[in-house]
């Protein structure tokens, strides 16, 4: 009975937990940034308290880099990022409207007709704007406070996530010891010993994807800036930024670039299948190098429930979801290896009786 009534309390405890986090995923995105900072930094910072600094001077140095870390790369990176934008804003249209060209040839050619043509999309657009100006101006207005959310979000993480990393790294040794004191002493050698595999596993993938995202981004936008892909640079740079998400990067990336290629290059089919090859050759790189030697083994995530993380926790909790798919799914990867263990090693499994096993012994 005791087993069971921990058991049942320990579940309550997720269940609140994963209830909170749900009705709280819109705000939590600063603070799980922030946290991942604070991860990230914490071996640095140890490692500066060995060399006499004390805690906070260690944390003030840490947030401080990356600060101006940070603000370095806005002043000298985003005016390129910004005028790359827009140039591509300016000519996306006439894009559009050669890719729909080239698709309409494509009809002919194949199929011995024509794609609808644009005055007759338009007029129906027109048609139909005038006839739901109601929803249309309520599609409006969403929009238009989905923005605002958006530009909050990104000033809440300007601003606070800097903040809650300095904290969390100052207070770093002193909440592991709350935490500490609160695990039940039956069990707390057990508790530790899954905590220390957990953060092996976890800190493997949050401190070495970020070297793998920095490489695959200077990867993908030299090849495509050697192919002569407009925007290349562009392109290659916001897919190593995606690559911290399994799989989103080089899917995003090689649409979004591969689309472009056949627009630009139409009808040459050589610097298309080369974009592909970057790609491809990115995605070998990632898998057959980069992940092994530098992210390691020790997060020992299947493919297929890898896959499954992510598409469980961004429906569930959206872009924060996204994100930390992979650390909680490594997490509860090292949770279930311990709990087969401990099953395994139970009454249940075997079928023994304790007790019984205990009288013949005496």
């Amino acid at each position: 009975m005791q087993v069971e009534r921990q058991a049942f309390f320990w579940l309550l405890v997720a269940v609140v937990f994963f209830f909170l986090v749900a009705q709280l995923k819109e705000i939590l995105l600063p603070f799980v940034v922030g946290m991942g900072f604070a991860y990230g930094l914490n071996p640095a910072a140890d490692r500066l308290e060995s060399w006499g600094l004390s805690r906070l001077a260690a944390s003030i140095l840490l947030v401080g880099c990356l600060v101006v870390f940070f603000a370095l790369s806005m002043v000298f990176l985003a005016p390129v990022v910004i005028e790359q934008v827009r140039q591509f804003a300016e000519v996306l249209p006439g894009e559009i409207q050669r890719l729909r060209e080239l698709l309409e040839s494509w009809a002919r050619d194949n199929l011995g007709q024509s794609l609808p043509q644009a005055d007759r999309s338009i007029a129906k657009a027109f048609d139909w704007v005038s006839g739901n100006s109601d929803a249309v101006a309520t599609w409006l207005a969403a929009s238009l406070w989905s923005q605002g959310r958006a530009l909050f979000a990104v000033v809440s993480l300007l601003l606070i996530s800097p903040l809650v990393a300095f904290y969390l790294l100052v207070d770093w040794k002193r909440m592991l010891a709350e935490v500490d004191k609160a695990l039940p002493r039956e069990h707390a050698g057990a508790l530790r010993d899954m905590g220390t595999d957990i953060n092996a596993a976890v800190g493997a993938f949050v401190r070495g994807q970020g070297t793998v995202c920095l490489v695959l981004g200077i990867f993908y936008a030299l090849g495509l800036w050697l192919v002569g892909l407009n925007y290349g640079v562009l392109i290659g740079f916001a897919t190593g930024i995606m690559a911290f998400v399994p799989f989103l990067g080089w899917i995003v990336g090689t649409i979004t670039a591969t689309t472009l290629a056949l627009i630009q290059f139409w009808p040459q089919s050589v610097p298309v299948l080369l974009v592909i090859v970057v790609f491809l050759a990115g995605q070998a790189l990632d898998a057959g190098f980069l992940s092994p030697k530098i992210v390691g083994p020790k997060i020992g995530l299947h493919p297929v429930w890898l896959i499954f993380a992510l598409f469980a926790f961004s429906y569930l909790f959206g872009l924060v979801g996204t994100l930390v798919a992979v650390p909680m799914a490594a997490a509860v990867g090292v949770i279930v290896r311990y709990s087969l263990r401990a099953y395994r090693s139970s009454s249940v499994y075997t079928g023994k009786d304790p007790a019984a096993e205990t009288k013949a012994d005496s």
